[in-house]
């Protein structure tokens, strides 16, 4: 590395020189503050001294360093990583719904109460629904929102229920969010197809059975081919059937959940619905009901009142409230942004061709990384390492790593953990054919690497600015300062 790029590669505090500056305040810092000298600094922070051109460089530069939807092919499986088109951020924008106070008054906030109204009309239209909420923030708050709602359920109809049925195909929040609502999870083995048993549901199904939670298409991008006697087998048994809709990208303008007769069900508005995604957030959730659940959904409710749009908070089989007034709002105008921009067709077609685009990866890589499935897959694929470069130390780690020197982030790895060794990729609608051809190629580069110089791979990224790390000390002594 020359001394340029070592010069580049600094902090903000390395690059800091006395006296420089980006902003110059008219008051003098030696000027009197009439604050009181208790809640002063007795020492000068420790802060960059740069000048504004100095900063807007460093963070561009930094920027140019990230893997992100906008510059690279982001195949992460489960994650639905699509195009978020930038009028959605245009949109979500605009002053009156920006500077919209988070505790405003209803009557002040009519156009914003309209939108939610709307937009959960839409999602249930679209899914089959009868009724649900916006306001969670996130897939897996939810999915708690769901489980509680179950749980009302039962305690309204004096039933004692304390078992979730979670399938091994499902999303790994799903586990997590039984046993935080108060049940008992009941792990449950899928078949050679990656589908749920029907005779092992027989067999898991008791008096004691309050949900089963399924993803459809689940983790391994199969389709539940026997879901309408998986939901009657459940609700002959008093159980309820709550659907992880994070996979819905491939099922929207295809199939209603609400036509096999699922009695809760989520969506994330950050996959599907192309609001941004990653990061830590913001998520955002809707979740959509039968209408024998309605009644314990979360307060408050937006309901239409003649011409007026109100916030309803006298439920009282409500499970409370889960979040604060208008959630997380931005998000929202994104998702009904690209709620309007689309029609059934359209949205037929948004599904279709993310079908297409996974099973045409898989199609042309599963004779080399063979697929866990030979069924062909909905939105994403599973793939495996070939057998001949396992047995020369090559890791599904190692393939990621050395995809970041071709340009591509990494798919989603060792995920679903049935899996052993698992690449799941979920190319989704939005990448052409070119950027799919380029990412089969190096995939097929990869491979003749592994088999040829396997250092290659383990010794992988060479590019990047962070070279290969140690996992288990960076998580034991992670240095913070970078």
């Amino acid at each position: 590395m020359n001394s340029i790029e070592k010069f580049e590669m600094k902090l903000s505090i390395e690059k800091s020189k006395d006296g420089k500056r980006g902003v110059h305040f008219k008051r003098s810092i030696e000027e009197k503050l009439d604050i009181d000298e208790k809640y002063l600094r007795k020492t000068t922070p420790k802060l960059p001294q740069m000048s504004e051109f100095d900063v807007v460089r460093h963070f561009t530069r930094l920027s140019k360093l990230n893997f992100s939807i906008d510059t690279h092919f982001y195949p992460l499986g489960s994650c639905t990583m699509k195009y978020n088109p930038k009028i959605n951020e245009e949109t979500s924008s605009l002053e009156g719904f920006s500077k919209l106070h988070p505790y405003s008054l209803e009557e002040c906030a009519q156009g914003i109460l309209e939108i939610f109204y709307d937009a959960k009309e839409r999602f249930c239209k679209i899914c089959g629904m009868d009724d649900g909420t916006l306001w969670p923030s996130a897939g897996a708050h939810s999915e708690l929102c769901g489980i509680l709602i179950a749980r009302k359920y039962f305690e309204l109809k004096k039933e004692d229920r304390d078992e979730i049925i979670v399938p091994d195909s499902a999303h790994g929040t799903n586990p997590a969010t039984a046993s935080m609502a108060g049940f008992k999870t009941i792990n449950m083995k899928s078949n050679s197809d990656g589908e749920i048993d029907i005779e092992t549901l027989k067999k898991t199904l008791n008096p004691k059975t309050a949900v089963l939670m399924l993803t459809l298409p689940n983790t391994l991008g199969v389709f539940e081919s026997k879901i309408e006697e998986i939901v009657k087998l459940c609700h002959d048994n008093g159980t309820l059937v709550y659907m992880d809709g994070a996979n819905m990208n491939a099922l929207i303008g295809i199939v209603k959940p609400g036509d096999f007769d699922v009695d809760i069900m989520h969506l994330n508005l950050h996959k599907t619905f192309s609001t941004p995604h990653g990061g830590g957030g913001p998520g955002s959730g809707a979740i959509l009901v039968k209408k024998h659940l309605s009644e314990f959904l979360p307060i408050p409710i937006v309901e239409k009142d003649g011409e007026k749009y109100i916030l309803n908070e006298k439920k009282p089989n409500t499970i409370g409230r889960i979040k604060s007034e208008f959630t997380n709002t931005a998000v929202l105008l994104r998702a009904y942004t690209y709620l309007l921009m689309h029609g059934p067709k359209e949205f037929k077609e948004i599904s279709e061709n993310a079908i297409i685009n996974a099973n045409y990866i898989k199609s042309k890589l599963e004779k080399i990384y063979p697929a866990y499935s030979k069924k062909y897959c909905m939105h994403e694929c599973v793939l495996t390492p070939p057998k001949e470069i396992l047995e020369k130390g090559i890791k599904t780690l190692d393939i990621a790593k050395r995809l970041l020197d071709y340009g591509f982030h990494a798919p989603t790895i060792y995920f679903p953990l049935i899996v052993h060794e698992a690449i799941m990729i979920e190319p989704t609608e939005t990448e052409n054919k070119e950027t799919l051809d380029s990412f089969i190629e190096a995939m097929i580069k990869i491979y003749k690497e592994a088999k040829e110089n396997p250092d290659t791979l383990k010794n992988a990224p060479h590019t990047m600015p962070v070279k290969r790390i140690d996992e288990v000390k960076a998580a034991r002594e992670p240095n913070l300062r970078w």
